[in-house]
C-alpha cells in the first residue's frame, strides 16, 4: 500500500483511478426506463443513485481519488475523441444488425447463451442463461465495430501476458472465448430508442452504445486524450465476473483499434451468495450493507468480506459465519493478545521493554538451540514466520489474493498467542534479574509481532489497526510498509521502540459481536 490506494465509483457507468479502478454501473436504457416509471428525468435519477454510492463509500471507509460520472463534460469529450479514433482507424462501419437483445445487460446475446422459459403470464419467452433476464428480438441499423479483426491480436496479447487477467481460471475463460467465433459488435443504438446517452459525432440519429461510453471512463478519468500517458496502460481494473467479456474482450479490442494498449491487469472477482442462493429481491435475501456495518462495525464487516471472499469462486454469506470469524480472529486472537501483553500485571512500567540477545540469541539453525538461551526451536520457527510475513502479505495483496494475506496474518497471530501462552510470563519472578530479562524479551517479541500485524492490517481494518498501533505508540510516519522492520535487536540493530512509553489504554481493541436476526432483509428500493 505504498502506491496510491484508490477506489472510485460512479452511478451511471464506471470510473477509473490512477492505479486501480473499480466500476459500478447502471445501464442507460434501464435508467431511461426507471426514470420514466418514477416520473422523473434520467439526470435527476442518476443524481439520487450517485448520492447512494457516495453514502455507501463513506460508511464503508472507502477512499477514492476521483468519483467520475459519464454525464460529466470531460468524459463526454473523451468519448467523442475515442469514437473519432475508432472511425479514423477504419474500425467502424454502418450496417443492419438484428438479434436477441437484453435490456438490463445492454447487449445482444447469441442463441447459445439463451434458454426457453415462461414469463409471468405463462407465455414462452427467451432469457439469458447466465442472468435469467428476458431478451427481445431487435433489428436496427447501427454502427458496427470490426471486433472479428482483433481475434488474433487479442490471443497474442493474452498469450504474451499470462498475468493480464487474474485469477487464472478467468484468464482461461477468456482464452476459450477467443477460440470461438468473434462476430462484429454493434456499438450504437438508434437515437429514437435511446435518448439518454452521447450522440454519435456527425450522426445525430444514433447514440453511442452504453458499454463503449462507459469503458472510456477508464481513460477520461486519467486525462484522455491529453495527459493519460502518465498512467496508461499501467492500470489495474477490478471487475465482477459477470462483466468479464466486456473488459477482457471488447475493451482491449477497442483500445487496440484506437491505437492504445490494453490495461496492464484485469482483476476479476466472483459473487456472494446467501445460504447457497443467489441474492434476489423476490427471495428477500438481499444483504443490506448499511445494516451489516451497523451490526458488525465497519472494520468487522470489511474484515469478514476480505477474509472470506475468494475471487475465483462464489462465496456464501450468513450472519453466523460473520460473528464466528470476526469474534475468533479480531476480538479474541488479536484483541486478546494486545490486552494480555500490555496488561499492567504483566507490564507495570507500561513501556516497550528491552530485548535480550542472551535470552534469544541469533542462530543459523534453530534446530540446534540447546544451551544457547531461553528460546526454543519452536520460538525460532515462529519468529521466522513473522519475519517473512510482510513480503508474503505484499505479494498476496498485489496478486489480488487478499484472503490469503489475511489467512497468513491470522496464522501468525495464533502462533504469537501460543508463544505467549507457552512461556507463561505471568509466572516469572520479577525479582530474579535473569527472569526479568526473559519476561521483557517475551513482551518485546509479542509487541513487535503486534506492530507488524497492525501495520499490515491497515488497508483492511483501518480503525482497529490505528487503535492497535496507537496503543503501541507507533507514530503515523512509522506505519508504512517500506519501512517495516521486525525484531531489529535480534538482528543486531537498534530498535527505535525499545524503552518507549506505550500509548494510552483505550480499552478493548475489538468488542465481541452478538448474533443478529435482522441483517438480511429484502431491499425493495430502486
Amino acid at each position: 500500500f505504498e502506491k496510491p490506494s484508490t477506489t472510485s465509483e460512479c452511478s451511471e457507468s464506471f470510473s477509473a483511478t490512477k492505479n486501480r479502478s473499480r466500476q459500478l454501473w447502471v445501464p442507460k436504457t434501464s435508467i431511461q426506463q426507471a426514470a420514466a416509471a418514477a416520473g422523473t428525468s434520467p439526470p435527476e435519477l442518476c443524481e439520487r443513485v450517485s448520492s447512494l454510492f457516495h453514502q455507501a463509500l463513506t460508511h464503508a471507509a472507502v477512499s477514492f481519488t476521483d468519483f467520475t460520472r459519464t454525464s460529466e463534460p470531460r468524459h463526454q469529450r473523451a468519448v467523442r475523441h475515442f469514437w473519432g479514433a475508432l472511425r479514423d482507424g477504419g474500425a467502424l462501419y454502418k450496417g443492419s444488425y438484428e438479434g436477441w437483445y437484453c435490456t438490463p445487460e445492454e447487449c445482444f446475446l447469441p442463441e447459445s447463451q439463451l434458454a426457453e422459459r415462461r414469463d409471468a403470464q405463462g407465455r414462452p419467452c427467451k432469457v439469458s442463461l447466465e442472468t435469467g433476464h428476458q431478451v427481445h428480438w431487435t433489428k436496427e441499423e447501427n454502427y458496427m465495430f470490426r471486433l472479428s479483426a482483433f481475434q488474433d491480436p487479442l490471443r497474442k496479447w493474452l498469450r504474451d501476458n499470462p498475468q493480464a487477467i487474474s485469477p487464472y481460471p478467468f484468464y482461461q475463460r477468456v482464452l476459450h472465448w477467443l477460440e470461438e467465433d468473434l462476430p462484429d459488435l454493434s456499438v450504437s443504438r438508434e437515437r429514437s430508442r435511446l435518448q439518454w446517452g452521447i450522440p454519435v459525432p456527425s450522426d445525430s440519429t444514433q447514440t453511442i452504445y452504453v458499454w463503449v461510453d462507459a469503458l472510456v471512463n477508464y481513460l477520461s478519468v486519467v486525462g484522455y486524450p491529453e495527459t493519460h500517458g502518465e498512467w496508461w496502460p499501467a492500470v489495474h481494473h477490478v471487475v465482477g465476473k459477470d462483466i468479464l467479456k466486456f473488459h477482457a474482450v471488447y475493451w482491449p479490442a477497442l483500445l487496440m483499434a484506437a491505437g492504445l494498449a490494453p490495461p496492464e491487469r484485469i482483476l476479476v472477482h466472483s459473487h456472494w451468495t446467501v445460504h447457497g442462493q443467489k441474492m434476489s429481491k423476490s427471495l428477500g435475501n438481499v444483504i443490506d450493507p448499511f445494516a451489516c456495518i451497523g451490526q458488525y462495525t465497519v472494520d468487522g464487516f470489511r474484515y469478514f468480506l476480505l477474509r472470506q471472499g475468494v475471487p475465483e469462486r462464489d462465496c456464501d454469506y450468513y450472519d453466523e459465519k460473520v460473528v464466528k470469524v470476526v469474534n475468533s480472529e479480531l476480538a479474541d486472537a488479536l484483541g486478546g493478545l494486545l490486552n494480555r501483553s500490555t496488561a499492567l500485571s504483566i507490564n507495570p512500567s507500561n513501556t516497550y521493554p528491552c530485548f535480550s540477545e542472551s535470552c534469544f540469541p541469533k542462530v543459523l539453525d534453530y534446530r540446534e538451540t540447546k544451551g544457547m538461551g531461553r528460546a526454543s526451536a519452536e520460538d525460532y520457527e515462529f519468529v521466522a514466520s513473522v519475519a517473512s510475513l510482510p513480503l508474503q502479505v505484499a505479494n498476496y495483496f498485489e496478486g489480488f489474493q487478499i484472503y490469503k494475506a489475511l489467512e497468513c496474518i491470522a496464522l501468525c497471530v495464533r502462533q504469537t498467542n501460543s508463544f505467549f501462552q507457552r512461556h507463561r510470563p505471568w509466572k516469572l519472578n520479577r525479582k530474579d534479574p535473569a527472569e526479568q530479562l526473559w519476561l521483557d524479551t517475551i513482551i518485546h517479541v509479542t509487541l513487535e509481532c503486534l506492530r507488524v500485524y497492525g501495520t499490515l492490517l491497515q488497508p483492511v481494518i483501518p480503525h482497529t489497526a490505528d487503535r492497535l498501533l496507537s496503543r503501541l505508540a507507533v507514530e503515523p510516519e512509522e506505519r508504512g510498509l517500506s519501512s517495516l522492520t521486525f525484531l531489529a535487536r535480534y538482528n543486531g540493530k537498534s530498535c527505535p521502540f525499545e524503552g518507549r512509553q506505550l500509548g494510552p489504554d483505550t480499552g478493548i481493541l475489538f468488542h465481541r459481536l452478538e448474533k443478529s436476526r435482522h441483517v438480511v432483509s429484502a431491499h425493495t428500493e430502486g
